[in-house]
């Protein structure tokens, strides 16, 4: 899948300038919501490679297995279609000699007939198959932006953006990226909300968690 870009850092940055100082050239001197200024280097921003996120991502990954497992079956029933169509052409051929002339002529039409069949059947397939990807994609998309805005808040970061070899942003510090801990986030949120978070981790985890937590609030 194609990386999304991070939103244009100097466009964006320009933009919020232009504004600020549009709105300090106002007649009377003063800006008509000063509470809605925004002073650049005050703001928060994280960035993502977002085609690693969507990769990563564990609903993504069984989705796509999944879709990949239903174009392996209908590859299967296509070849196996193709393969009998093929096989009445060859059994015509071979026969078409003790045909009458209208007997070969309505055995080319349907067989001409059976040709259009296969060719809609197999667009059909093939339409069916992008409609499932193009849904997961979309399905992706709106779950990690809906992520994302709790992961924002919660990270207290004004503005999260999508960083890739080419797009707007030709340099962005490594501090800055959020990735991983994105990736995470989204696969534990995932498996909390789809039952499959393992009961059996989270213990040993928390096990874990509690002698270091003893010692500090000893120390």
């Amino acid at each position: 899948m194609k990386k999304l870009i991070r939103i244009m850092c100097v466009g964006v940055m320009g933009a919020i300038m232009f504004g600020a100082c549009d709105s300090n050239t106002s007649p009377t001197g003063t800006t008509d919501n000063p509470a809605a200024e925004v002073n650049i280097t005050d703001l928060k921003i994280a960035y993502i490679h977002t085609d690693s996120v969507i990769n990563k991502f564990d609903y993504y990954k069984e989705k796509s297995e999944e879709i990949e497992e239903k174009g392996k079956r209908f590859e299967s029933e296509l070849s196996n279609r193709a393969r009998g169509f093929e096989q009445e052409v060859s059994s015509f051929q071979q026969t078409a000699g003790n045909m009458t002339m209208n007997q070969q002529r309505a055995k080319q039409e349907e067989l001409v007939a059976k040709e259009r069949n296969l060719v809609s059947y197999r667009d059909n397939l093939m339409q069916e198959l992008s409609a499932d990807e193009n849904k997961l994609y979309n399905d992706v998309y709106d779950m990690i932006q809906e992520y994302l805005q709790d992961y924002a808040k919660e990270k207290d970061l004004e503005m999260i953006l999508s960083y890739t070899r080419g797009g707007g942003v030709w340099y962005a510090d490594n501090s800055l990226d959020v990735t991983e801990s994105v990736v995470r986030g989204i696969n534990d949120n995932y498996k909390k909300k789809s039952g499959k978070a393992d009961p059996e981790a989270a213990s040993k985890k928390e096990e874990t968690a509690g002698p270091e937590s003893d010692s500090e609030n000893e120390e």
